[in-house]
């Protein structure tokens, strides 16, 4: 049977993904070039495996030779739910609430390849949850996932932009998207937004001054200018999300049980100080809270007190 469009979307959603894009497997030429651009400003921080592989994300037939299409496939995590922000404890990124979501992804994503390969099997993958060589941002736009927000997260019309992204390369030809126009307009809500001016033009992030990069990636300390900046995030940010008009307006529940959890929604400042490593272990394992290991919760903890 030869596979297309429908059946694809059809499989993907049984599995619970929310959205579903085709684009054609092109080199990206100007991406790279404002990729490279960015990269030269070190804007990407302590995070030199960005260097790395320029050539994979230029051109994914340097990953899958055979490749000729893209397939742009997202998860809805939204949880409505506010922090309660009670003194002595410190917030958690939306993201991490629940299960980490390369673990669920990684597993539906195996589960689809294989559904596929059984209808057709000379088709061919080779996928990513945002851990190999593949812009799959870019990806998402140009298979009318979304539009890049100016906060640089990718926006859909039908949920906001809180939704986790794969991309599975592929050699079978599909029906391509058309992009969807950039709906920011002149709205600068993520921008002013930012308590550390880490949104330094629109649709530029400095890692340097984000928070979540600061909390997350970063493995040093947090410089001393952003003392009292932090709102009490001890692990990631939402601000920009949180603040921008289409996530208050298109923002809808996640099905996915396993992101539908409050239990790391904040965290107890005097337990995280006071943790031992196999209690974080246990705690975390499971968690997107355990990349930044205890020695950086610590940190972040001791910083928005201090």
């Amino acid at each position: 049977m030869k596979l297309t469009n429908q059946i694809v979307i059809a499989k993907a959603k049984e599995l619970g993904f929310d959205l579903i894009g085709f684009a054609r497997a092109e080199i990206l030429e100007k991406e790279i070039k404002n990729l490279k651009v960015w990269l030269s400003k070190g804007y990407n921080a302590t995070m030199e495996y960005m260097n790395k592989n320029i050539e994979k994300r230029y051109d994914v037939k340097n990953i899958l030779p055979e490749a000729k299409s893209v397939i742009s496939l997202a998860i809805n995590y939204f949880v409505n739910d506010n922090y309660t922000n009670k003194n002595g404890t410190g917030k958690v990124s939306r993201y991490a609430w629940g299960k980490d979501y390369h673990l669920i992804m990684w597993e539906k994503l195996e589960i689809l390849e294989d559904e596929l390969k059984a209808i057709e099997p000379s088709f061919q993958s080779k996928s990513y949850v945002d851990t190999g060589p593949v812009m799959d941002k870019v990806w998402a736009v140009k298979s009318g996932v979304g539009w890049m927000g100016k906060h640089t997260n990718v926006i859909s019309k039908e949920i906001g932009s809180w939704f986790f992204l794969a991309t599975m390369i592929t050699n079978y030809e599909f029906e391509y998207n058309e992009q969807i126009p950039d709906h920011c307009g002149s709205c600068r809500a993520c921008i002013d937004a930012c308590p550390t001016g880490a949104i330094i033009n629109e649709y530029v992030i400095d890692s340097n001054r984000c928070i979540s990069f600061l909390t997350i990636e970063n493995k040093g300390e947090i410089p001393e200018e952003f003392k009292d900046k932090f709102d009490n995030w001890i692990f990631g940010c939402d601000i920009c999300q949180d603040v921008c008009p289409w996530n208050k307006k298109f923002s809808k529940p996640t099905s996915e049980h396993e992101f539908n959890s409050k239990e790391n929604k904040e965290l107890e400042i005097d337990k995280i100080l006071n943790m031992t490593e196999e209690e974080f272990k246990e705690r975390f394992q499971s968690s997107p809270i355990s990349r930044a290991k205890l020695n950086g919760l610590k940190r972040n903890a001791k910083f928005i007190v201090s």
